[in-house]
């Protein structure tokens, strides 16, 4: 489920730990023996990359934490939830939409991603089949009725039944 993109996170962790800890002491020793730091560009880049990076890793960190709280058990069996699949028909557009509830890392609407976090995600959470969802958006309100809900027990009902 979330597996690749922990894995993807942790990359991003220990790539930016090691430009902290080797990297980025380098570059600022090396523009300090350069002189005059209040005009030293190389010194004030490397400090501006410095806090860029202490900060990125404090949010990798934290989402990280965030991972490791997701239960499969919390999630509905029955209602439109993280990692569900909605065909959903959409009377503004007059057609059928078919996406799929990811986390913000996920994400890509062209493929259909949605995040949970999204307007259109956040509307069809909680919803059943059948449920219209009215969802606004910058391009004003959506009708979505919710028409087929495949939830992520499903999904994994369906792998364990082919193995």
């Amino acid at each position: 489920m979330t597996d690749h993109i922990k894995k993807k996170l942790q990359e991003e962790i220990q790539q930016l730990a090691h430009e902290l800890a080797h990297e980025l002491p380098a570059e600022i020793k090396k523009a300090v023996s350069l002189g005059d730091l209040s005009e030293n560009a190389e010194y004030h880049m490397a400090k501006q990359r410095q806090t860029f990076v202490n900060a990125r890793l404090g949010q990798l960190k934290k989402r990280m934490g965030e991972f490791s709280l997701v239960n499969l058990s919390n999630i509905p069996r029955d209602k439109v939830a993280f990692g569900s699949t909605i065909v959903v028909y959409d009377s503004t557009k007059n057609e059928e939409i078919v996406y799929r509830l990811v986390t913000s890392e996920e994400a890509d609407v062209t493929q259909g991603l949605i995040s949970t976090t999204s307007p259109i995600g956040r509307g069809l959470v909680g919803k059943k089949v059948g449920d219209v969802a009215t969802i606004v958006t910058p391009n004003g309100k959506r009708e979505l009725e919710i028409l087929k809900l495949t939830t992520i027990h499903d999904e994994a009902e369906a792998r364990d039944a082919e193995k």
